[in-house]
């Protein structure tokens, strides 16, 4: 049984991880950290600007900053020989 976050990285998924920055309803002068974490496309983000539009619509912290990071997991390794021994970058 292949895993299935394998599979949705072969077709073009990546891990992301925003960093949500959000207002405390009760205290707008406060800001609290929310980390969301899930495999999504680069770099239209779909998953990630549903999960926004759910915040916004559901839940009273008003959005104050976003930073997204993503990294593809599987890609291309470069591989070199030298004086015949096999080295990866």
């Amino acid at each position: 049984m292949v895993d299935r976050d394998f599979l949705r990285q072969l077709t073009g998924y990546s891990l992301t991880t925003a960093e949500i920055i959000y207002r405390m309803p009760d205290h707008p002068g406060l800001l609290q950290t929310f980390i969301w974490q899930d495999y999504d496309v680069h770099p239209r983000f779909p998953k990630l600007k549903g999960f926004l539009e759910f915040w916004s619509g559901n839940i009273d912290g008003a959005l104050h900053q976003i930073r997204v990071a993503h990294a593809g997991l599987i890609k291309p390794r470069d591989f070199q020989f030298r004086c015949g021994e096999l080295t990866l970058h």
